[in-house]
């Protein structure tokens, strides 16, 4: 077993520089800059090696969870696999992820969720939890078999049908309902469908100069104050995927101003890009929900500082060249998200002075660990915590091109972006991940 020694980190960004000793996974000691030794001396029988990372004083945070990612195996191998995508997101800081459910087959049974989990374990990069599908087939029709794959070896405590929205209030009642009873979150994709039928770009002054039909928002506000109000009769938890709009970070203080057990994420797209950039026809830009307006991504990075909004997931979402470089209309909806996340929040929300690297760790680390009741994520940087870390250079910035990220695709919204903000190491339960910007330790011995 590797110990490892992080000299001269500043957790949380926080007063002068320590020096953390880790062993066995967990963090044993943290002392004083420059004092720390090793747990254990390289050649020991039960020690083969000791691994050294000078931090310099940079940002030490818990290990990055995010509650919403695409990796797309099985099924789409073409555009991601488990494998791919844990690398991407260990070089974003992450230390878990929760895969969609909107695969090929779709993640609707015990058999599916369990071949997620494993291809996760064996890739090793991150903590893999396969999200089950509230409905079959993501058809909105019948239940899934949520029991089933709640108690299965994968432990999905996450059910959604993200992609499409369980539009009939009689279904999605019955799943708050049984989720109660199981101990899981229902996490919806807010879109009410009748009110988006060929809906591309987001209703208002500039999809109308641009010839774009418009997507409403209330198609997002209504379902997420139908099902808030659903969350509260049942006493059950409801999380609301990618938040976009004003009036849905209003009905979501409403709601818990009410008691509503329901949390919500933002996407970093939403918290930095607009409309603006539906100027340029360039389908890299069609996302779902759309980008909103200023004044919407204005609101939401405030609803973010202030706690409304709960956390930041990336909606990692990879494609094939060939259904985003097309026509508008035709292109799929999605954007990469793993490895630009941290930057994202560091440019809109560190920088301004919305949040301090501790509530950094809030909503990229410590929420959504609770929401997903994750027991060794997002825990305390303290002696006897799971070593689940992330180091960041604030400080440092780079430039975004989609070839050289991990994913098999390259659909960036942020390509030739300089944007501020890297990861320099990955570490999970002690092993270091990633480092200086490649990955180590992958567990399958894949690349």
């Amino acid at each position: 077993m590797n110990d490892v020694v992080i000299r001269g980190a500043r957790p949380y960004g926080e007063g002068e520089p320590v020096d953390l000793v880790i062993a066995d996974g967990v963090i044993v000691r943290i002392d004083p800059a420059g004092s720390a030794a090793p747990e254990r001396e390289t050649g020991n029988a039960d020690s083969t090696e000791t691994t050294v990372i000078d931090a310099g004083g940079q940002v030490l945070l818990p290990g990055f969870v995010d509650l919403h990612t695409h990796l797309r195996e099985p099924g789409r191998e073409d555009t991601e696999t488990i494998a791919t995508g844990s690398a991407a997101a260990a070089l974003g800081g992450f230390t878990a992820v929760f895969a969609m459910a909107n695969t090929d087959p779709v993640a609707d049974n015990a058999v599916v969720v369990e071949h997620v989990w494993r291809l996760g374990q064996a890739a090793g990069l991150v903590d893999v939890h396969p999200v089950g599908a509230v409905t079959v087939g993501l058809a909105g029709k019948r239940l899934a078999e949520l029991g089933t794959m709640a108690t299965s070896v994968a432990g999905v405590r996450v059910f959604s049908d993200d992609g499409h929205c369980v539009a009939d209030p009689l279904i999605m009642r019955r799943a708050l309902e049984y989720s109660t009873a199981l101990d899981v979150v229902v996490a919806q994709h807010a879109e009410e469908p009748r009110l988006t039928v060929g809906a591309q770009a987001h209703e208002g002054e500039r999809a109308a100069r641009l010839g774009y039909p418009g997507w409403p928002a209330s198609a997002e506000e209504s379902i997420v104050a139908r099902d808030c109000l659903l969350a509260l009769h049942a006493e059950a938890r409801l999380h609301i995927c990618h938040v976009s709009t004003t009036g849905t970070a209003d009905v979501l203080g409403w709601a818990k101003a009410r008691g509503t057990r329901v949390s919500a994420e933002v996407t970093p797209h939403h918290l930095l890009l607009t409309d603006e950039r539906l100027a340029t026809y360039d389908p890299v830009n069609k996302v779902n929900p759309p980008l909103r307006t200023g004044s919407d991504a204005e609101r939401l990075r405030a609803a973010l500082a202030e706690g409304i909004i709960d956390c930041v997931a990336t909606d990692h979402a990879p494609h094939a060249v060939q259904d985003k470089d097309c026509e508008w209309a035709a292109a799929k909806p999605g954007m990469l998200g793993l490895q630009t996340a941290l930057s994202i929040v560091t440019e809109t929300m560190v920088r301004p002075g919305l949040l301090d690297w501790r509530g950094v760790a809030r909503v990229m680390s410590e929420r959504p660990a609770e929401i997903a009741g994750l027991p060794d994520q997002g825990r305390p940087i303290a002696v006897g915590e799971p070593a689940n870390l992330t180091l960041v250079d604030p400080d440092t910035e780079w430039t975004v091109h989609g070839a050289e990220l991990a994913s098999i695709a390259e659909n960036t919204p942020y390509e030739g972006m300089r944007l501020p903000g890297v990861v320099s190491a990955t570490l999970l339960r002690g092993r270091i991940t990633s480092r200086e910007g490649k990955i180590v330790n992958m567990l399958d011995g894949t690349s």
